[in-house]
């Protein structure tokens, strides 16, 4: 996860093109010719497209940019800590 990745994507990105991506990825690490090396990038990029969504959630309901980019990585980093 990349803070500064997930803002840029919040900020330039459509939350429709950021679900289309995501399913692309998705797909494509479905396919059985996908190396170990690529799933890890495969999933850092979801990650920071998972992460954008909740930030443009976030912001829909009200947050500033950096409050909704703060929360996600909050939440992140309490998941880790369990």
């Amino acid at each position: 996860m990349k803070l500064p990745v997930i803002r840029h994507l919040q900020k330039n990105t459509t939350p429709e093109a950021l679900e289309a991506t995501l399913e692309v990825l998705e797909s494509f690490s479905e396919h059985r010719s996908v190396t170990e090396e690529e799933m890890d990038v495969v999933g850092e990029l979801i990650t920071n497209i998972c992460g954008a969504l909740e930030v443009h959630n976030n912001v829909a309901q009200g947050m500033s940019g950096v409050e909704a980019a703060n929360a996600f990585a909050q939440k992140v980093m309490g998941s880790i800590d369990k």
